[in-house]
């Protein structure tokens, strides 16, 4: 094996008691513009530290041994991230493509925005999860809160649980799929049909996110694309 290849292969360790979460991620941008260095990185004593890993543009590997605050892995592209923990508002989000699994719960806005890649909670999620996703897959081990995929506009969310109040409310063409119960359906989402291709659908997201649950347990929701112009008879719901 080569100096470049045992190089590659290596993997670096980050304590965050004793470096910062700004030269933690300094250290991973630079990877972007081919700076020399490993391509997997774990990171120890995070401690509730907001934004690490954000913007990441590379083919790494970041595994997170603890909890995280707001904004982890924001704006991802291209990396695989790992949290072994709970993580807070605005997991993954903007996350344009790559991976990010959360091993435990996550707060608010998981996934908010995201653009493309796959976000993975194996937990539960809190309220307004997916909210205004833009081609994101979401999977969810657990239940989400009320409010999620407000807006979503493209995309899937995968719940394995519940979902709470005003699910996919304003929503525009993204693919909601749920297998528990719903508390309430948001203005303009319905449940609709389920047909082979959807569960096709649903198997090859579970799957990616290695988690069991038969697909053709879930129930399927969108929108009824009756919001999308103005009409008088629809007035009170805009």
């Amino acid at each position: 094996m080569t100096v470049a290849e045992r190089e590659h292969a290596a993997v670096e360790v980050v304590d965050l008691s004793t470096t910062s979460v700004r030269v933690l991620n300094q250290r991973l941008h630079d990877l972007a513009s081919g700076a020399p260095g490993p391509r997997r990185f774990r990171v120890v004593n995070p401690s509730g530290a907001h934004a690490v890993a954000c913007g990441l543009d590379a083919d790494v590997e970041v595994e997170i041994d603890g909890h995280v605050g707001y904004y982890c892995a924001g704006m991802n592209k291209r990396a695989a991230v790992r949290v072994h923990g709970n993580a807070s508002t605005g997991i993954a989000e903007n996350m344009m493509s790559g991976q990010v699994v959360v091993d435990g719960n996550v707060s608010q806005s998981a996934g908010a925005t995201g653009r493309g890649g796959l976000l993975v909670v194996r937990g539960n999620a809190s309220s307004r999860c997916g909210i205004s996703m833009k081609g994101i897959d979401i999977v969810v081990g657990g239940s989400v809160g009320h409010m999620s995929a407000f807006m979503a506009q493209t995309g899937c969310l995968v719940v394995c649980g519940d979902a709470g109040e005003a699910l996919g409310d304003s929503i525009y063409e993204a693919r909601l799929y749920v297998r528990g119960s719903v508390a309430s359906l948001g203005a303009d989402c319905i449940e609709k049909e389920l047909r082979e291709e959807h569960v096709e659908h649903v198997r090859a997201l579970l799957e990616a996110a290695e988690i069991d649950a038969d697909p053709s347990e879930f129930r399927r929701y969108g929108s009824a694309r009756q919001l999308y112009n103005f009409h008088v008879d629809h007035a009170a719901e805009y």
